[in-house]
């Protein structure tokens, strides 16, 4: 399996603490956020990784280098410009040599769960496969719909919160074209072609967006070091 770490948003709303610092570099229990998806990959023995960098990018690429430290061969895809979500897994998939439509892993790399990666290495996956999550307060009404294994737009079942991560093949991007375009059309699309799945994750997963949210898990994780050890592995 390969995989995409999507690491050049602005991080925003993490200020002041992102003036300095790319948001994937945060520290929580001890470790940047980035560091504790490596880490799974690793153990997974994942072939390549690319992690696209924007603002402050060489500050991730000094930290990462070459992905030694954690056993994953790491490319950088640079965005010069914004690329949003979509653009940006386009053109990083350039680095990511897929062979035969064969699908892969993206991850937010401002996101920490103990969502076990390993899970989806015999996935079976159409265009899409995500990995969805009980809303959060900060996100109640949730972004798509999981019935069974399919995820809709709309419909019959629970609504929940995209995760940031999945397994996604090329041919979702087909006749996308370089550029900046949003990841969330394609996947309606998608979804209306029935094409979609998905699986709810019953365990811990936080979108690290505010410096509230950091400092909660920082807390959390500091107080429980067998977990903050390693994410994964837990259902």
């Amino acid at each position: 399996m390969k995989a995409v770490i999507l690491a050049a948003g602005l991080g925003t709303r993490m200020q002041p603490l992102t003036a300095r610092c790319p948001k994937p570099l945060l520290k929580v229990g001890g470790k940047a956020l980035i560091e504790y998806h490596l880490e799974q990959l690793g153990a997974m023995g994942v072939s390549r990784v690319v992690v696209n960098t924007a603002y402050l990018g060489g500050m991730i690429e000094s930290a990462l280098k070459g992905g030694e430290r954690w056993g994953v061969p790491i490319r950088y895809s640079r965005e010069y410009t914004p690329l949003e979500t979509g653009g940006g897994i386009l053109q990083a998939m350039s680095l990511l040599d897929v062979e035969n439509d064969e699908p892969f892993l993206v991850i937010n790399g401002d996101i920490w769960s103990d969502f076990d990666f390993s899970l989806l290495r015999e996935q079976p996956v159409d265009l899409a496969h995500l990995v969805l999550a009980p809303n959060p307060p900060h996100c109640e009404r949730g972004d798509f719909v999981l019935a069974g294994n399919e995820v809709s737009n709309d419909g019959v079942g629970e609504r929940l919160t995209f995760s940031g991560i999945s397994l996604l093949r090329p041919s979702l991007f087909a006749g996308s074209q370089p550029g900046g375009f949003p990841l969330a059309p394609l996947l309606r699309q998608a979804m209306d072609a029935g094409r979609v799945s998905g699986r709810c994750h019953g365990g811990r997963w936080v979108d690290v967006g505010t410096p509230e949210r950091l400092a909660l898990l920082d807390k959390q994780l500091s107080s429980s070091p067998q977990e903050a050890s390693g994410a994964g592995g837990r259902m």
